[in-house]
């Protein structure tokens, strides 16, 4: 169900960005605007990886630095059927994960330090659990797409916002500039609230991939709550939205609003610690 919610809203979302291309400037600004995400997508399906890892000044790792974490994520990626990925240690204290790469063959995983030290063996293999689920099910590169067709929709409302003051409405087949005006600021808006649900539905999938690879569901609720737990009081520093859905915790937890829940990128931690009871319940019943 949740795939399918995905590809609906990612279809949506492209439908939207055309939609704005269209109304801008007709079959041509539909044209423009797909080849803008095209070359835009191309761009982050190849090099976005390399670039988050260089924000979080990741280091990668290998047997004599970390021989305990690269055990962990071999024997996860062996059961899940996966490449090794590369593995890096962000120099951090406040705890966090993510996975990144265009695919499973390019694919990296990085933890920060405070993870490290704050969970036990089991919780930190729920995690890498979670973010090999991301791997498995392709979701970089989903959150790629939707990232960068959320960005596109933004750029051309920028476009529509300055042809509403310097130009709109001309001529009969000009947009009203008024429509344009208030287009430029809820177009954005819409595709914000489609990527943010996208990546939920995302969250919500590797938590149960990570729950049926380790078989201990109760691992990545421990995991997850300590994590909450420590974000709700400490901002990581490099963090920017862009990135913030790539986190298995949202690294602006301590800065959410009780009302901006529409626009969280991850589900609430109560929310995926009952998925997971339920998918606990099922499998003990199995």
């Amino acid at each position: 169900m949740e795939a399918v919610k995905t590809v609906i809203l990612l279809t949506l979302m492209t439908l939207l960005m055309v939609w704005v291309g269209g109304i801008f400037g007709g079959k041509s600004g539909m044209l423009i605007a797909l080849l803008i995400a095209g070359a835009m997508n191309f761009y982050a399906w190849y090099f976005s990886d390399k670039a988050v890892l260089a924000q979080y000044n990741a280091v990668e790792v290998d047997e004599r630095s970390a021989p305990g974490l690269l055990a962990i994520v071999r024997r996860l990626s062996d059961k899940a059927g996966l490449p090794m990925p590369k593995v890096y240690i962000i120099p951090e204290q406040v705890p966090n994960a993510f996975a990144t790469g265009r695919n499973p063959e390019h694919a990296a995983v990085a933890v920060t330090e405070g993870l490290l030290d704050l969970l036990n063996e089991e919780e930190i293999e729920a995690v890498l659990a979670h973010e090999l689920s991301h791997v498995r099910h392709y979701d970089i590169l989903i959150g790629t797409i939707a990232a960068t067709i959320a960005g596109a929709i933004a750029w051309i409302a920028n476009i529509m916002q300055f042809g509403a003051f310097f130009g709109g409405g001309r001529d009969e087949e000009s947009p009203n500039p008024i429509v344009m005006l208030i287009l430029s600021l809820i177009l954005p808006l819409a595709a914000g609230i489609i990527q943010m649900a996208v990546s939920r539905s995302r969250e919500f999938l590797a938590d149960e991939g990570a729950a049926r690879l380790t078989g201990h569901p109760e691992w990545l609720q421990s995991a997850l709550m300590k994590l909450e737990n420590y974000n709700a009081r400490g901002l990581l520093p490099e963090a920017t939205p862009e990135t913030a859905h790539m986190f298995i915790v949202n690294p602006f937890t301590g800065k959410d609003i009780s009302f901006a829940n529409l626009f969280r990128t991850h589900p609430t931690t109560e929310q995926r610690i009952e998925r997971l009871e339920e998918i606990k319940r099922e499998m003990m019943g199995a």
